[in-house]
């Protein structure tokens, strides 16, 4: 079992003490630091076709592989937003479905594969993408959640309707599927959009308070580019107040 710690409340970042010889992956780029004991090995991560598979799911092509040498080490990946990170346990017949970018780190021993919605109108009507990331085998997998995370844990033919970007992962056992918003005014007033999500149990739901499309759609009314500032120079302007 690997051994680890969660810190740095809404701004996390999960610090992993890997014994002699065992390994955590994660994506290219997505370490902070580790201990000088700590081999760091950058391949495919399982061939080029699951490599290439990852990129069209919004991942990183490679993955980096962080080994500990002659003892414990210690490495650490950080958030790259602010929010939560939660631990999650994967074993045989308990794989997690997970939104591209969500996936930080993980134990050797599982895999990271692209998972496409039965239907594709689930993704492009949805709003979660119809392509996603499954992560199966067994180990611990680390997620990255945008905001706070709430937990539903669904039983069988139990729902809840989401709007698009708070689903940041479920069960595999979860299923997906879209509804289209009832009424002319919730569809032309509501500002909800033409469709919800839903998803069914039985499983856990993942949801994230704080989706990173929503932010940058809450701020990009302030933020004005390209500019040419006074002395000549190309910049960036953010508006503050009226």
């Amino acid at each position: 079992m690997l051994r680890y710690t969660i810190e740095g409340e809404n701004l996390p970042v999960v610090i992993c003490y890997p014994e002699a010889n065992q390994t955590v992956l994660s994506e290219t780029g997505a370490m902070s630091w580790m201990s000088p004991n700590i081999r760091m090995d950058t391949n495919s991560g399982g061939g080029i076709k699951k490599a290439l598979g990852r990129m069209f799911a919004g991942e990183s092509l490679f993955m980096n592989e962080f080994t500990a040498q002659g003892g414990m080490g210690t490495v650490a990946f950080a958030s790259s937003f602010p929010g939560s990170i939660i631990p999650y346990e994967v074993s045989p017949g308990n794989s997690i479905i997970v939104q591209k970018h969500s996936f930080l780190a993980m134990e050797k021993g599982l895999d990271l594969s692209i998972y496409f919605q039965k239907k594709l109108g689930k993704g492009f009507f949805g709003g979660e993408g119809f392509i996603m990331n499954k992560i199966s085998g067994n180990g611990l997998v680390f997620i990255e959640i945008d905001g706070y995370c709430k937990e539903y844990t669904l039983e069988a033919n139990e729902s809840i309707i989401v709007d698009t970007g708070y689903l940041a992962a479920m069960s595999e056992s979860c299923t997906m599927d879209i509804e289209a918003v009832q009424g002319a005014k919730n569809i032309f007033l509501g500002g909800m959009g033409l469709f919800h999500t839903k998803i069914t149990g039985p499983g856990k739901v993942y949801l994230q308070t704080m989706p990173i499309i929503k932010t940058a759609k809450a701020i990009e009314p302030y933020i004005t580019f390209p500019t040419t500032n006074g002395d000549g120079g190309n910049g960036i302007n953010i508006r503050l107040g009226n």
